[in-house]
């Protein structure tokens, strides 16, 4: 269901203006997350202390280059000021991609009634865009980001009536034990077949089903590993048929599927149960 509940247009204006501010703005700080947070120096890692830099030459990044998509495509044009080096297109997608998930849940969800909810979801986005990137170069989902998403659910749990307890222990458990499963048979057969030792699904795979569950609940938790595992499989059949490794981060595709089953999974899973009412509405019609 689309929320348009604004007194008038020029609302609806203003309200897509900010947030969309918003998240260009957050999105060129998931930037410097996703590249600071991979530096295996531990000094460099530093959100907040030091200042954007050019990863190649060093030089300094003043702030009318780093005004959030517009600097790379017309200002800077994809190239260091300094030292004239390609800047990777990787800085103006991450901040698409968060502006577009927050207009998501400016659109798609009650903001008016539900303002917890919609923060901490748009939050929640912004650390999966983060997880998604890192995973993708590392194979890896950090502790760190787990817990990020767990704070979210505690605050929307203590602050926002869109779900209960029950719903959320059970949307925590509901895909991440079937995957803890899955990741601890798969690890034996692998290891006997190859002799390597790593599971199908990794544990950070199902460490992130957990902790999203809690603060997306049953039907929205289940919805996104269908979106995820389908996606995942699609882009698998295609590296195999173009010969490339099989073996890729599953974590991209469970964020891509988080985010949509977020959004729309209540209404994709009640369309499926809703299936199986056709055959005894048709055999009402049809006998009387």
């Amino acid at each position: 269901m689309i929320y348009f509940r604004f007194l008038d247009i020029p609302a609806y204006i203003i309200a897509y203006t900010i947030i969309s501010f918003f998240g260009l703005c957050i999105g060129s700080f998931l930037n410097v997350c996703i590249y600071r947070l991979q530096l295996e120096d531990p000094a460099e890692r530093s959100l907040v202390k030091k200042s954007s830099h050019c990863p190649k030459c060093g030089a300094k990044i003043h702030w009318y280059d780093n005004i959030p998509v517009f600097s790379w495509t017309v200002l800077l044009r994809g190239k260091c000021r300094s030292c004239k080096e390609p800047i990777s297109k990787r800085y103006p997608l991450v901040e698409s991609l968060n502006w577009f998930a927050y207009l998501l849940v400016l659109t798609f969800v009650d903001v008016q009634d539900y303002p917890v909810h919609a923060v901490t979801l748009a939050l929640f986005f912004s650390v999966l865009i983060v997880i998604g990137f890192i995973d993708y170069d590392t194979m890896e989902i950090y502790p760190g980001q787990l817990m990020l998403i767990v704070i979210l659910a505690v605050i929307s749990a203590l602050f926002s009536d869109t779900l209960s307890i029950p719903e959320r222990i059970i949307g925590g458990l509901a895909i991440s034990a079937p995957f803890f499963i899955i990741g601890e048979v798969s690890r034996v057969i692998i290891r006997k077949k190859t002799g390597e030792d790593y599971r199908g699904i990794e544990l950070g795979d199902t460490l992130l089903m957990l902790v999203s569950g809690l603060l997306i609940g049953t039907k929205c938790i289940c919805a996104s590993a269908i979106i995820g595992i389908f996606s995942a499989a699609i882009i698998g059949v295609i590296n195999k048929l173009r010969g490339k490794d099989s073996k890729f981060a599953f974590g991209p595709f469970l964020a891509f599927g988080l985010v949509f089953g977020s959004i729309f999974g209540e209404q994709m899973i009640d369309w499926y149960l809703g299936l199986f009412k056709y055959p005894e509405i048709v055999y009402t019609i049809f006998t009387k």
